[in-house]
């Protein structure tokens, strides 16, 4: 079977930076069993497969397999979805509006078309906190006994995916972190979230916070730009009313530290709802025999 692949970096503003993402053309001919294992042979964070809309409100829907399990909602994957359906031609190339279907529902997308650069948003699953440290206390005692953390309580939030979410002292504290990623992998493991994030304020260098995410139980021991992650932690800042920015809007740099130096375009408007975007760079555009 031969397909149209595509691979791209989203949060990107060149080639090798932000979060490398594999896309699937035509993925319908793909069973789930078959989009899992091609997930784990790519290797990436996330490997996504385009599909037809099974509702006329949808103008695509998309999977998205981590190596070793499916995912509802994820961050990158979803914007570079929207930039590769019109890459490929699924959907007229001057559309600045679109409907994704995902597991997590249907999102609107937003398309900038500037200089003839494509600059994609989308609206992530509204999130919820789920509980603090009292679900897991000793596992979250192993967790965070290196670590400096900041005024807000660990918290496990849903957007989709399920993050623990921790405010580490400063920014400093978040780019030196040596994680233990077996206490993290016991952590996740024991509550069903996918990862931990760990987030400070730094406004420099055109960004407002800085952000590190980690998923050591699902082969990912650091991920590079995790969008869904960035969302509830917008959620979160919300909710106390600690933005950062001016007007909701700010920028989340994350993967510095792996050498990709992400940015993510955050929005937060008056009802709470998060949109989170930026550049896509492609890098591949090929097809793939599987």
């Amino acid at each position: 079977m031969v397909l149209r692949y595509l691979q791209m970096d989203v949060f990107a503003a060149r080639p090798g930076m932000g979060n490398a993402l594999g896309a699937v053309i035509d993925g319908e001919r793909f069973d789930p069993a078959r989009m899992q294992a091609f997930a784990a042979w790519t290797n990436l964070s996330e490997t996504i497969f385009l599909l037809p809309p099974t509702t006329p409100e949808a103008d695509y829907r998309v999977r998205i397999f981590t190596p070793r399990s499916e995912l509802p909602f994820a961050g990158h994957p979803s914007v570079g979805a929207a930039w590769a359906v019109q890459e490929a031609g699924l959907v007229a190339p001057d559309r600045t509006t679109l409907v994704q279907e995902c597991a997590a529902g249907l999102l609107p997308v937003r398309i900038d078309h500037d200089s003839g650069r494509r600059r994609t948003s989308i609206r992530a699953p509204r999130a919820r906190r789920l509980g603090g440290g009292e679900l897991a206390p000793v596992l979250m005692d192993a967790v965070t006994t290196r670590m400096r953390l900041g005024g807000l309580e660990p918290a496990l939030w849903d957007n989709g995916p399920k993050w623990w979410l921790l405010e580490l002292a400063d920014a400093e504290a978040v780019r030196t972190l040596q994680p233990d990623l077996a206490a993290i992998a016991a952590l996740t493991e024991a509550t069903g979230a996918v990862g931990l994030g760990v987030h400070a304020p730094e406004d420099m260098d055109g960004h407002h916070l800085v952000v590190r995410t980690f998923c050591p139980a699902d082969g990912i021991p650091e991920d590079p730009v995790t969008g869904s992650a960035q969302a509830s932690i917008a959620a979160r800042l919300a909710a106390v009313g600690r933005l950062p920015g001016r007007e909701g809007r700010y920028v989340g740099s994350q993967g510095r530290e792996l050498g990709r130096d992400g940015r993510v375009e955050v929005r937060v408007d008056a009802d709470g709802e998060v949109f989170i975007g930026g550049d896509v760079v492609p890098v591949i555009d090929g097809t793939v025999a599987w």
